[in-house]
């Protein structure tokens, strides 16, 4: 029905927050906002949240975040765990012969104690089905105004008073309003209308081509007991296959009646192409491979990218997730650097809102989290393209089905060309742990720039060990300011339940570690946050501190003396360190003050 556009007369809407987007990004960085006790609008185009289940694998990283804000549990109750996605497979079919398997995110013997050691969350597999509507009620709960069908028209700035008024649609009734705001902050995806009106200069590589998601109900219970994973890739080159699925990944939604068949279509394939739903069922029969009953519930088609904003922002205009970030889902990095985004993001408006930073700490943003950006998207196109060489090793390419079966049959042949076939099939296999425990690119982000402070630092910050020979693989704990803050577990001397530091920082202040000899730290920090008007809780560890370092692990991490100091940002990365307890509790004030100032943009005071 054909409905006349309309203009609502009334004066704007005035928030001070309009969130453009509810998915991971936009609602995320709602529900973080409320944690400071702010309070906006946030819109979305769509009709509601995400329907089928795009993004799924929750990282660590990302779960701390939502820890802060008290979700984490909720969230990894609705999630499968970690003995779901033990495994990611190569195979013919799901009922078929398997080629290979590789363990993944976190269940390989020889990393279980490295994902342990990184973090008291772990990774899980949630659908964004499950994500989203939990980051909204949050968000709405706490203040937010959540409208759903509504579309950002475009957007104005007021050169006199900074404020910016949103034209947007209300989609069912094709009423048009305005909405004023102090900050926009554009989290409405790959279409971005917010990057396209910034015009935002982008970094867009050459595309690998179309994708189509096909979500299909069917049990495989009676499959997976020895098949056990959440991703299973199903080439065959021994058949013949339609243009619009050469091969694809068998992705777990829910174990294990819920699956999302991506299929990948040959190269030359009309992005166009308008299967039939029976064409899409016969295909999700071949990659099933026994007679098990399949539904098809949605398909969708996507592209994959490897494009990335060179910056984030303008003005009061800032931009966050899969606006300025689009890549394939390799190595599990998309919602979960949307969530990163917006959390770094947050404790900053938070404070300049609040009077408790200048402006330019909103400037730190784009400078801290554009490189992370251009990482990922890097990344997840490298691990998308390693699996051409597990493809090129099975015989997946050549576009006959003769010359495909003769590859595949090598790989049994007891010849020298057989022999050398599998080893290259197991060297791609073992390369693609760079995908599946990717621990290192999950976590080793590191921050420069004005928020953070490394003036005392002797050197700039350079991997080591493990993480200097491959720092997509392994994570490094490190206290140099611009890292993550690292993960310990710390007890009572009248042993309790255990805390991790990620629990003692964070929740919208400033934190202090100190040990032994470092109680000037603890009155200074008093001073200096009524002087300052931000809150900073302090904490000491060490031998009968308030807290016990039991695994000594605090001690092989923390790169200062017990008398020394890291201070934490609110997002759990370190601000600043210092060596050891200064002559008096006047010295370490002062360079505290100095340091915050510093960091909060607020120097002259």
């Amino acid at each position: 029905m054909y409905s006349s556009v309309q203009t609502s007369h009334e004066s704007p809407l005035e928030t001070e927050f309009l969130v453009v987007g509810a998915g991971p990004a936009g609602a995320g960085l709602a529900s973080f906002l409320t944690s400071y006790g702010l309070k906006g609008v946030m819109i979305s185009n769509a009709p509601g949240t995400a329907n089928t289940p795009r993004a799924h694998i929750t990282n660590m990283a990302a779960l701390e975040c939502l820890r802060d804000i008290g979700l984490d549990k909720e969230l990894e109750n609705l999630s499968s765990k970690g003995d779901c996605m033990i495994h990611t497979r190569w195979c013919h079919s799901m009922a078929g012969e398997e080629y290979a398997r590789i363990y993944s995110w976190g269940n390989a013997p020889e990393r279980k104690g490295d994902y342990e050691a990184a973090s008291p969350c772990s990774p899980v597999d949630l659908p964004q089905t499950l994500l989203e509507p939990v980051l909204v009620r949050h968000a709405t709960l706490g203040g937010f105004k959540t409208r759903f069908d509504t579309t950002l028209l475009s957007f104005e700035t007021d050169p006199a008073t900074g404020l910016i008024t949103a034209n947007v649609r209300d989609n069912l009734s094709s009423l048009q309003y305005q909405i004023r705001t102090k900050y926009l902050l554009g989290a409405d995806g790959a279409r971005s209308q917010v990057v396209k009106q910034l015009d935002l200069p982008l970094s867009v590589k050459p595309g690998q081509g179309m994708a189509i998601n096909v979500l299909v109900k069917a049990d495989l219970s009676h499959l997976v007991k020895h098949r056990r994973g959440n991703l299973h890739w199903v080439l065959q080159p021994d058949r013949k296959h339609p243009e619009f699925g050469m091969m694809g990944i068998v992705r777990m939604v829910k174990p294990w009646n819920e699956w999302m068949f991506i299929l990948l279509p040959t190269r030359d394939c009309d992005p166009h192409i308008s299967p039939s739903k029976d064409e899409y069922t016969q295909r999700v029969r071949d990659f099933i491979g026994d007679d098990t009953p399949a539904e098809v519930i949605d398909v969708s088609k996507w592209f994959i990218n490897e494009i990335v904003a060179m910056k984030y922002s303008e003005g009061n205009v800032f931009c966050l997730g899969d606006a300025v970030h689009r890549h394939p889902p390799f190595n599990g990095l998309g919602s979960n650097t949307c969530i990163q985004d917006a959390f770094n993001l947050a404790w900053k408006l938070a404070y300049v809102h609040r009077g408790q930073a200048d402006p330019s700490l909103l400037s730190t943003y784009s400078i801290e989290r554009q490189p992370v950006g251009h990482q990922i998207i890097t990344r997840a196109n490298a691990g998308f393209r390693d699996h051409f060489k597990i493809w090129e090793a099975l015989g997946a390419l050549p576009p006959d089905v003769e010359s495909r079966k003769a590859i595949l049959d090598e790989l049994s042949a007891p010849t020298m060309v057989g022999s050398e076939r599998r080893r290259h099939l197991q060297e791609a296999i073992t390369n693609s742990c760079h995908e599946f425990h990717g621990l290192g690119v999950e976590m080793n982000q590191t921050y420069s720039g004005p928020g953070v402070y490394a003036a005392d630092e002797a050197e700039p910050y350079k991997h080591s060990g493990r993480a200097a020979e491959d720092p997509v693989l392994y994570y490094e704990k490190s206290t140099y300011p611009g890292c993550r803050l690292p993960h310990v577990w710390l007890n009572k001397a009248v042993p309790t339940e255990p805390v991790s530091t990620i629990d003692l920082s964070g929740h919208g202040a400033f934190t202090l570690f100190t040990g032994t000899g470092g109680e000037h730290w603890h009155e200074a920090a008093t001073r200096v946050s009524a002087k300052l008007g931000i809150p900073i809780t302090v904490h000491s560890i060490g031998f009968r501190q308030q807290w016990e370092d039991v695994y000594y692990d605090w001690e092989r991490v923390r790169g200062v003396d017990e008398s020394g100091a890291v201070l934490v940002r609110p997002d759990r990365f370190v601000g600043w360190r210092a060596p050891a307890v200064l002559e008096s509790q006047e010295a370490c004030e002062t360079k505290l003050s100095d340091v915050l100032g510093s960091i909060l943009g607020r120097s002259a005071i």
